[in-house]
């Protein structure tokens, strides 16, 4: 038997939707800047680059407010509590209708493993994808604030273009899983309708 809870909230479905949207924007441009194919031309791509990516700035400023304010950010506090019975979910147990050894409340959405995924995207690709951004942006600045000293503009492309490809592959595992609920669609519709289906 299954019942629906109000998981997400509409601030957290407007702010991972448009999220998603500028992700994949700039995911798009970037590899145009980076050369990988022509659709918008170089300079109009690094003018939409830079543009989706401060918007993207001005979300997660806010997004962090609204997750202090409101006690959200403990949905995203670590814990290693079924991590092994998640790992053995997602590796055998949903190819054999086993039960999810997680249910999801209003007070916990998120799974051990997408906690620590989570917290991997905010405090490592995340952090490295700005920096290496804001490095770029200001490359103009360098030697005026002695920055040429200590930055090389081959490794900021290197690890910036790194951090493109560890959300890529974040999003393509995060689009897969929400493919795992008790129909293919139902996670994608609570992140619309904020209504998870547990059992």
């Amino acid at each position: 038997m299954s019942e629906k809870i109000y998981v997400f909230k509409r601030f957290e479905r407007f702010w991972h939707w448009s999220q998603a949207g500028l992700i994949i924007f700039l995911l798009l441009t970037g590899f145009e800047v980076h050369g990988s194919y022509r659709l918008f031309g170089f300079e109009q791509a690094v003018d939409y680059h830079t543009t989706a990516a401060w918007t993207l700035v001005g979300l997660w400023v806010f997004a962090i407010f609204w997750h202090f304010t409101t006690g959200e950010w403990k949905q995203y506090i670590p814990t290693f509590q079924k991590v092994d019975a998640m790992l053995k979910y997602y590796a055998f147990g949903i190819f054999t209708n086993a039960p999810h050894p997680f249910k999801a409340t209003t007070l916990k959405k998120h799974n051990p493993l997408q906690r620590l995924a989570y917290l991997g995207v905010m405090l490592f690709i995340g952090p490295l994808i700005w920096f290496t951004g804001w490095f770029y942006i200001f490359y103009d600045k360098w030697e005026a604030w002695g920055w040429d000293e200590f930055l090389s503009l081959e490794w900021v492309a290197f690890f910036h273009t790194l951090a493109a490809f560890l959300m890529l592959a974040f999003l393509i595992v995060h689009v897969y899983l929400t493919t795992t609920g008790h129909t293919p669609t139902s996670h994608i519709k609570a992140m619309i309708t904020g209504w998870e289906e547990v059992d």
